[in-house]
């Protein structure tokens, strides 16, 4: 039986793993990346370090497969990451802007987003202030467990104050956007800065009693 809980200090390995085994569009990455923690340090940890509180895993018989991570407020985190995420991270990371981006490996295109990372557009922060991020291992997809974190996370940050909250995925992840639109996730008219591959889904807050999240797990 899996259980779905708040996030401890001992997780962040699983986190790092769980985001290297999901980060191919659901898929594992893991022989894309030289440095197998480099994924996680942009699209997992920061969230453990920074925003505890609103970062739930699901644990089953076999440890921790899965994970929910966001934040109630995505300016006031980019401001954070800034201060205190980043800069440690360039350290460790060469800025790999003077290749052509055509030239760079895998890791040298997920070092851009350290030293340039995306800010997320105003039009789209305004209304739905929150972000997040789910993953989950294959052995735990078609359970109902996403459902499980979504509504989880959701609740928390509607409990903090938040209003609304997005998220991007991948336009070939297919499975994970049938998910997002059945969570009640509606999908954005393209931001002033978007990622080209990428589809934009919000789900307003104000009022909501939960969303039912019938479709599959994503990835």
């Amino acid at each position: 039986m899996a259980e779905i809980r708040a996030f401890r200090p001992a997780d962040l390995d699983k986190l790092y793993g769980i985001c290297l085994a999901t980060g191919a569009g659901g898929g594992d990455a893991s022989a894309l990346y030289r440095d197998p923690k480099l994924v996680g340090r942009v699209y997992a940890a920061p969230y453990a370090h920074l925003s505890p509180q609103t970062v739930f895993v699901v644990e089953d018989a076999n440890d921790v497969g899965g994970y929910i991570v966001g934040v109630p407020d995505t300016r006031d985190f980019e401001a954070r990451l800034e201060a205190e995420w980043w800069p440690a991270l360039r350290k460790m990371y060469p800025d790999p802007s003077g290749m052509p981006r055509i030239d760079r490996s895998a890791d040298q295109l997920m070092s851009y987003k350290i030293h340039y990372p995306d800010r997320t557009a105003e039009e789209i922060i305004g209304a739905y202030p929150s972000h997040l991020h789910i993953n989950l291992l294959p052995r735990l997809r078609g359970q109902g467990v996403g459902r499980q974190l979504m509504m989880r996370w959701l609740a928390a940050v509607r409990d903090m104050g938040s209003q609304g909250a997005h998220l991007a995925v991948g336009a070939a992840n297919r499975r994970a956007i049938r998910f997002y639109r059945a969570c009640g996730f509606h999908e954005l008219e393209r931001p002033s800065r978007p990622e080209p591959a990428a589809v934009w889904f919000a789900i307003d807050l104000r009022g909501a009693t939960g969303a039912s999240c019938t479709g599959q797990s994503p990835g």
